[in-house]
């Protein structure tokens, strides 16, 4: 499975990255997100590990992802392990008059989620299109 989403922000892309790269708001703009704790304080960088519980393809479960690399405000490199292994790129790049945001995610199925795979795809891209809806409209209310 491989998935890739996107979003103009009309924001800087400093206070995108400020906004996203913040595991205390992965709540208010992932979809799914029953709670989040980050297990390293502080913005998402390369070492950082948060462990979350979401509610997916109705099941809840808790995971841990780790961050692998990180620049600055560009990009978020996070690996997953379980429920099943899958790697995720938030990236971002300058644009005018705001923030190109990309969100990428690759993964292989395992299990449970292996038996749903032909529906994996398109309720993943839903998920992150709507993740980055909320982060859009999250991002873009906050003061200048």
């Amino acid at each position: 499975m491989d998935v890739e989403c996107e979003t103009h922000v009309a924001r800087p892309r400093s206070q995108v990255a400020g906004y996203m790269f913040d595991p205390a708001n992965d709540g208010r703009w992932t979809t799914g997100v029953v709670s989040c704790r980050p297990l390293v304080a502080g913005r998402l960088r390369a070492g950082s590990r948060v462990e979350r519980t979401v509610r997916f393809g109705g099941r809840e479960f808790t995971y841990e992802y780790a961050v692998t690399a990180a620049e600055g405000d560009r990009f978020v490199e996070m690996t997953v392990e379980k429920p099943f292994p899958m790697w995720i790129r938030y990236e971002l790049e300058d644009e005018t008059a705001g923030t190109h945001v990309r969100i990428r995610t690759r993964g292989d199925p395992k299990g449970f989620f292996r038996l749903a795979a032909p529906l994996m795809k398109g309720k993943v891209r839903k998920s992150i299109s709507a993740d980055l809806g909320n982060l859009k409209l999250q991002v873009e209310a906050l003061p200048r």
